[in-house]
């Protein structure tokens, strides 16, 4: 009788450890970073062109609650520009503007997986996957001026009253798709791709129509008023003329691939005798 009970109990403890396993490889903490691509589109990119892609990264702290769902904090860092000379419109051609922005984007997001997905099981080590969540971003678009580079956020270019500026940091919705890879127990391979739709239309300083000159050289001086208004001759820029696309804001995505270290563990339950 007591082999037999010692037999059961060594059963018991194999299915737990088994089970227990399982439930540890689905659950706890991964930290990784990732490098990419950032691009940018909207008023100075209406045809969705990625010639002006630049370098982009960031740092991730990922939860994972199952298999199925996880949630994960960023911290992104990219560079975007666009230039209507790049462009085959005529008119935006003429319109002739153009900017930089440094982008910090800060991001919380519900991911998805499509399949079931366990850290260090020969079955289950890869997924692709969703997400959605909230991103707050800072960004500062500048244009180059006599060879000197301008802060644009401040002069008021579409004819904005003092202190009535667009604000730098604005909110977005985070959405996209990706592919996670068992590389070992502890380490993942992260390929994603992610956009950001934006609640301002002014990441590239120009949403509206074009300000009255004059109005502006008044309130801002000179500079402003010149970079308000860069068409070639004869300028295009009179009052009231469409300047941007303000029914629709502008975005930005990444494109990036990184590697995810897994800090969780496995415990077997103590059994009661």
């Amino acid at each position: 009788m007591t082999l037999l009970i010692n037999r059961w109990t060594l059963l018991i403890a194999l299915y737990c450890i088994h089970l227990t396993t399982a439930a540890a490889q689905m659950r706890g903490w991964e930290l990784g970073g990732w490098v990419g691509a950032s691009n940018y589109f909207g008023d100075l990119n209406t045809t969705w062109r990625v010639n002006r892609a630049q370098l982009a990264g960031g740092i991730a702290a990922r939860y994972n609650f199952n298999d199925r769902l996880a949630m994960r904090i960023s911290s992104n860092y990219g560079r975007i520009s666009a230039f209507d000379s790049d462009s085959k419109n005529t008119y935006e051609q003429r319109r002739n503007l153009s900017f930089n922005s440094i982008l910090v984007d800060g991001t919380a997001q519900l991911e998805f997986n499509f399949l079931p997905y366990v850290h260090g099981n020969r079955d289950y080590f890869f997924t692709p996957y969703m997400f959605l969540g909230p991103s707050v971003f800072h960004f500062n678009p500048t244009t180059e001026y006599n060879g000197e580079q301008v802060n644009l956020a401040q002069l008021g270019t579409e004819g904005q009253f003092k202190g009535e500026e667009y604000n730098t940091v604005q909110g977005a919705l985070s959405y996209g798709m990706g592919f996670r890879y068992d590389l070992s127990y502890y380490w993942s391979l992260n390929i994603e791709f992610s956009a950001r739709k934006l609640f301002t239309d002014y990441i590239d300083d120009v949403s509206g129509a074009y300000a009255d000159i004059r109005d502006i050289r008044a309130q801002r001086g000179d500079l402003a008023a010149a970079l308000a208004d860069r068409s070639v001759e004869p300028q295009i820029g009179l009052p009231g003329r469409q300047r941007g696309n303000g029914k629709s804001n502008d975005t930005y995505m990444f494109l990036g691939i990184g590697l995810m270290h897994y800090f969780g563990y496995i415990r077997c339950p103590d059994l009661q005798h």
